[in-house]
């Protein structure tokens, strides 16, 4: 638009992702506290001289000036970055923990995902992921633990929240032993469909934990029991999401354990339920 003058704001977000352009330059994509989701330019980050290039890597809290129209009624929806101070930069403590790194990613790209409108504020997400990242550098508890305690509450901030306590379909309360996916979470035995997992009571009750911040349940749960767990959650997300996300089978997750109950046959840690039939 001709005449047109970049406003400058300030914010302050997470990293998510950081994608070469040109020579020197980056695409940064950002989750802001009060702007959600912008892509942003970084000039000259990839040059030695840069004088805030290392703030911008990924999983970092930093405190930016952008150039731009915040509400994307004028000109190119790619910011610039023109200023950025480091807040908290997480990335530097998982350079060489591939799990909590993994992990990391897996949320960053999460959040990514949630987030399908640029600029539209998300600020119980935007706080989700900043604590995510926070407690996966303090290493107060399990990696995987973390994560999908962030899935599920990312799933119920988008409305996707599995039932745990009553029948997904008919809404009887009770500990239901069948969870399916397509359902929505645990189901009866008159609602339960064919193929439904059968996971360990213990399983349900884990996932009941992350989602509601019982820390002393989660920490105290069998390896067997996570691995069941997070093969639930991330077939949940996913099929919501209606595609894989890359970054999942890459999380470690520990070695399976023969005794892994029916969910863990049905759906893999790091993929969707073979209910889904979602693949990409």
């Amino acid at each position: 638009m001709a005449g047109y003058r970049r406003q400058l704001y300030r914010d302050d977000a997470v990293v998510l992702r950081v994608q070469k352009l040109g020579e020197s330059d980056r695409i940064i994509t950002l989750l802001t506290r009060r702007h959600g989701r912008i892509r942003a330019v970084a000039r000259g980050v990839r040059r030695t001289t840069s004088r805030f290039g290392a703030r911008l890597e990924p999983f970092g809290h930093v405190d930016l000036q952008l150039a731009g129209d915040p509400k994307g009624n004028q000109g190119s929806s790619l910011h610039t970055v023109s200023q950025v101070e480091g807040i908290d930069l997480y990335g530097k403590r998982f350079l060489g923990d591939y799990p909590r790194y993994t992990a990391a990613s897996a949320i960053a790209e999460t959040a990514e995902r949630l987030t399908p409108v640029e600029r539209e504020p998300s600020l119980r997400l935007f706080q989700l992921t900043l604590g995510a990242l926070r407690a996966l550098a303090e290493g107060g508890h399990a990696t995987t633990l973390v994560l999908d305690a962030y899935l599920l509450r990312g799933m119920a901030l988008a409305g996707w929240a599995p039932a745990l306590v009553a029948c997904a379909v008919c809404g009887t309360p009770g500990r239901h032993r069948a969870f399916s996916v397509p359902a929505g979470g645990v189901v009866c035995p008159d609602c339960r469909p064919p193929g439904a997992a059968h996971p360990a009571p213990a399983t349900v009750d884990l996932m009941s934990a992350l989602s509601s911040g019982d820390w002393r349940t989660a920490d105290a749960a069998e390896a067997a029991v996570r691995r069941e767990c997070s093969g639930l959650v991330a077939a949940h997300l996913q099929w919501h999401l209606e595609r894989a996300l890359r970054s999942l089978p890459l999380v470690d997750r520990g070695a399976p354990a023969s005794s892994a109950g029916g969910a863990s046959r049905e759906s893999g840690a790091g993929g969707a339920s073979r209910e889904s039939g979602s693949s990409e």
